[in-house]
């Protein structure tokens, strides 16, 4: 289970064993036609803000160490089953060594809604040497679709698909609450923000809480199964 920003630390990242005994999910199916992504790199979602060229810090304590995870949107796009998608480029550091290097793929449709439309990704070991690419996905190859990672409208109680690929990357959310008050080592208090509940049937003890702020977007993230926690400590310009 992985957040892509959207994208969690070492601590957070959970890996999704395969089931025999599951069979596809064939109801879901996502409308995604180029024709509802009319200006798709143009991020007006309060809650899923990302400025060309702002990097922003996450940084967290657990077991192995202090995590530390840099993300970065590029002046880039990338056209994905015809819909240009913006580029999350994310730096994740386990006690200052980069561990993995994601390009992450978000596009806005025209109601406001932010979808996911995958991932590339290489994962390194603490001598600094690439082990492999797991966790990569790309919608429309091999089966694998695209979902929502931010709603336009997110209202308590409502249910969707971040991301589809049979076996590999099925991470769900629930909206939980639209006027949560937290407290931020960045802003101090914050108030109005959501709060959503993360899990994938891949893992079904793994659970996540995550906290958006408006007009900052995610500012918190909870792993209700470790009882740890990532906060976001800076934005740089």
């Amino acid at each position: 289970m992985k957040y892509r920003i959207y994208f969690l630390p070492v601590f957070i990242l959970l890996s999704c064993s395969k089931q025999a005994d599951r069979t596809p999910d064939t109801s879901y199916n996502p409308d995604i036609a180029p024709s509802r992504f009319s200006n798709s790199l143009n991020l007006t979602n309060k809650y899923f803000v990302f400025d060309i060229g702002k990097t922003y810090i996450y940084e967290g304590q657990h077991t192995e160490g202090k995590s530390r995870i840099e993300s970065t949107r590029l002046a880039l796009s990338r056209l994905i089953t015809g819909i240009p998608c913006i580029i999350i480029e994310v730096k994740e550091y386990l006690n200052g060594k980069l561990i993995e290097f994601t390009h992450d793929w978000f596009a806005q449709d025209n109601e406001g809604n932010v979808w996911y439309f995958g991932e590339q990704v290489d994962n390194y070991d603490l001598s600094g040497k690439l082990t492999d690419h797991h966790g990569s996905w790309e919608a429309g190859l091999d089966g694998a679709k695209a979902g929502i990672i931010m709603l336009y409208n997110p209202q308590p109680g409502i249910k969707y698909r971040q991301e589809y690929y049979f076996n590999e990357a099925e991470d769900e959310a629930e909206v939980l609450s639209i006027n949560e008050s937290i407290v931020s080592p960045l802003f101090n208090s914050l108030s109005n923000c959501i709060k959503t509940k993360e899990y994938t049937e891949l893992e079904p003890d793994a659970l996540e809480h995550k906290f958006y702020a408006p007009g900052i977007g995610l500012v918190k993230i909870v792993n209700v199964t470790d009882k740890e926690e990532i906060f976001l400590t800076q934005i740089l310009k």
